[in-house]
């Protein structure tokens, strides 16, 4: 007997309505999974500004938008690079560097060049890094731990490690300009955020970057230039230390060369919190602009609430583990 005469098979519309049921499931879980960082800032936010009154003010969320962007912006070449399969343990040497020259260059020649030069000097360590571990194929951890120790030397021979102080004040004001109530470094992190998902989306150098992180000796034999990309890849990355390093140097009006020395581990937890894969291939801009502020509000709750400082290492780290962990029981469900 065939099937559309049994007695026991369901026809009309019940069935449907099942597989649309699960379809809509399905589509709120796809859409969960991918904002839960978002979700998790809205529910951070809106906690503390219950249980806090300073939190809810409008000018403490200027500072954290300010306070934070710099390090979103750094944050957002660690993504690119991290896509690539690699990372950059340099870039607070470098962003210390970019300080310390900016600030020396802006008396004699004035603070657009200096900014110029310092946006190449960002780029320029990046394209050595990415020359050493492509063209040499030396482990990134050990080429990037040794070029900053050699730029931290210099630096510190070059200062005797004191603060260079330089004519800052057009980049200060900028640094600490508003529009319309929003941070101008604020809208500067949103319009690099903007670049750098339309290159990781929309140009064949994006999805290439994408490719030799995920398998370069694949990718290599599929015709994709392996090297140039991943050299490009800690160029860009460079390219966000340069901007991060003339932002630093505004806003504390001086180039000290141990500045950012906090930038690699923070920019590499924030990556990973976002999802970014320490193998490489996986990573999305939105995640890191969400896991930026999510770090961010978490610190300045902390602070408000009166929370020792010496507990926030230890908080920030929990939120690592959680992700890290997060990350991999998703990974085993899907490939079970």
């Amino acid at each position: 007997m065939s099937s559309a005469l049994h007695p026991n098979t369901q026809t009309g519309p019940a069935p449907v309505a099942k597989q649309l049921a699960r379809a809509d499931q399905a589509a709120w879980v796809g859409f969960l999974g991918r904002n839960t960082l978002w979700i998790a800032l809205a529910l951070l936010v809106l906690t503390l500004s219950i249980i806090s009154e300073p939190f809810r003010n409008p000018a403490n969320f200027q500072n954290i938008l300010m306070q934070n962007s710099v390090i979103g912006i750094v944050a957002l070449g660690m993504l690119v690079m991290m896509i690539g399969g690699g990372f950059d343990l340099s870039v607070g040497a470098a962003g210390g560097a970019v300080g310390v020259l900016v600030a020396y260059l802006s008396g004699p020649l004035g603070l657009p060049a200096a900014i110029v030069a310092g946006i190449a000097l960002g780029m320029l360590i990046g394209l050595i890094n990415g020359l050493i571990i492509a063209r040499l194929r030396i482990n990134a951890f050990i080429t990037t731990f040794a070029v900053a120790s050699i730029i931290t030397g210099i630096l510190f021979v070059l200062t005797s490690g004191r603060s260079i102080r330089g004519s800052s004040d057009a980049l200060t004001d900028f640094a600490f300009q508003l529009v319309l109530g929003v941070p101008v470094l604020f809208l500067v992190f949103i319009a690099f955020s903007i670049v750098t998902y339309l290159l990781l989306s929309k140009t064949k150098w994006g999805h290439w970057v994408y490719s030799v992180g995920a398998n370069a000796e694949a990718s290599y034999l599929s015709g994709v230039p392996v090297l140039p990309i991943k050299i490009a890849a800690f160029t860009f990355g460079g390219l966000a230390v340069g901007l991060g390093g003339m932002f630093l140097f505004g806003q504390s009006a001086v180039g000290q060369p141990t500045a950012a020395a906090d930038w690699p581990l923070n920019a590499i937890a924030i990556c990973v919190i976002g999802g970014t894969s320490l193998a490489g291939g996986v990573g999305r801009v939105g995640n890191v602009v969400a896991a930026v502020f999510v770090l961010g509000v978490v610190s300045t709750g902390l602070n408000q609430l009166g929370v020792s400082p010496y507990w926030q290492p230890a908080v920030t780290g929990t939120i690592i583990l959680v992700a890290v962990v997060s990350d991999q029981l998703t990974k085993s469900r899907n490939s079970a």
